[in-house]
């Protein structure tokens, strides 16, 4: 009886599926045998993926920081950057893409751990960690949006409400995220606190709303260094004729737009005017403790971040967007444990800082003109 060549094949697949002989005495057309099969017994089998409109409110509240329907609005807004190439059907929908990098924002968990729970693999989350924060920087400038003019009598009106300190149009102040830096730039990144992190600095309206941030510098750059640096120099020159101010702490310098507290007050009416000015810039405190508390990556009990300096920045900008976007759809800010165990214990206390470089002659002669303006401040508002 003849034996055709596709018997001899098929019985030499049966005998190496049983263990009889090893792959690498077949041929090529054996092994392509021995795969076909192989996949039709072994289909592929996927991790399920989370599911927005299966989850409640508060859970998804709790642990993404928005409800379903800003969640919805985010993906539509990000859809574009976050489908899947035609030539991968397969690939992770938006959705799930926005679920999980939220999921890691807010609980500043591992890679890993974040991963399981959203139903993929370490390296594939990392690839859309990177994908969606590229995604959500390009809109920027429209959820971090300094005060415009016709904006100014409205936040003015509102920093007044908090100390009765007129022509307030800023709160600003540095806040340290930690992060894990390379061996060779390690005593860039420790600050004074003995730790290494990025000095952040935001400047925040009365409602806790974040209109300027520079995420750029190591923690070992002193605050006023940054601002001088920054962008709100030029910003605040523009607005000098209509006579607004910026509030800061003693750290920096006092200028012609921005007032600091008097240090050694020697009259009532500079007493009262560090009563209010207290008061008033305590609330770029609470916004930092609220951020801080919204999103635990950015916090010490959330660990330090293990990503580059450029990434570190990258996380917090998409933070300070996101708590924007919360604050602008009155999204309430809900945890598992008690109320007292979040926000108050997120706020980092403000200590007052030395100048970091020594003044020469121009700056100690700008410095003088700077100091009468806070005093004639002093006189016509505190007397």
């Amino acid at each position: 009886m003849a034996v055709t060549s596709a018997a001899v094949t098929s019985a030499v697949v049966r005998i190496i599926t049983a263990g009889a002989l090893r792959p690498w005495l077949l041929g090529p057309i054996g092994h392509r045998q021995l795969g076909h099969l192989r996949r039709w017994r072994n289909p592929p089998v996927y991790r399920p993926l989370v599911d927005l409109l299966t989850m409640e409110e508060r859970h998804l509240i709790i642990t993404y920081r928005f409800d379903r329907a800003t969640i919805q609005e985010l993906c539509t807004q990000l859809e574009p950057d976050l489908m899947p190439p035609i030539r991968h059907p397969t690939g992770i929908p938006p959705e799930v893409q926005v679920l999980s990098v939220l999921h890691f924002l807010a609980s500043g968990s591992f890679q890993t751990t974040v991963a399981m729970a959203s139903g993929m693999s370490q390296p594939m989350f990392s690839n859309v960690l990177s994908r969606v924060l590229s995604a959500l920087l390009k809109h920027v400038r429209s959820y971090i949006v300094f005060p415009q003019v016709e904006d100014l009598a409205t936040v003015k009106g509102d920093f007044y409400a908090l100390g009765h300190i007129p022509n307030i149009i800023g709160a600003i102040d540095g806040t340290h995220v930690a992060l894990v830096p390379l061996h060779r730039s390690e005593q860039v990144y420790r600050n004074r606190k003995s730790y290494h992190s990025m000095n952040v600095q935001m400047v925040c309206l009365a409602d806790q709303y974040i209109s300027q941030v520079n995420a750029m510098f190591p923690g070992s750059v002193h605050d006023a260094y940054i601002l001088r640096k920054s962008s709100i120099p030029y910003v605040m020159g523009q607005l000098q004729r209509h006579r607004v101010w910026l509030l800061g702490d003693s750290g920096y310098p006092n200028l012609s737009w921005l007032l600091t507290p008097v240090r050694n007050p020697r009259t009532r009416a500079e007493e009262r005017y560090n009563e209010a000015h207290g008061r008033t810039r305590r609330v770029i405190e609470r916004t930092f403790g609220l951020l801080k508390a919204r999103f635990r990556c950015l916090h010490m009990t959330g660990g330090s971040l293990f990503y580059s300096p450029r990434k570190v920045c990258q996380i917090i900008i998409a933070c300070l967007m996101l708590h924007n976007l919360a604050l602008r759809l009155l999204v309430p800010f809900l945890q598992e444990d008690s109320p007292d165990d979040g926000v108050v214990a997120a706020v980092e206390p403000v200590e007052p800082a030395e100048p970091a470089e020594p003044a020469d002659s121009d700056e100690d002669e700008a410095e003088e003109e700077d100091i009468d303006n806070r005093e004639s401040v002093i006189q016509q508002y505190f007397l």
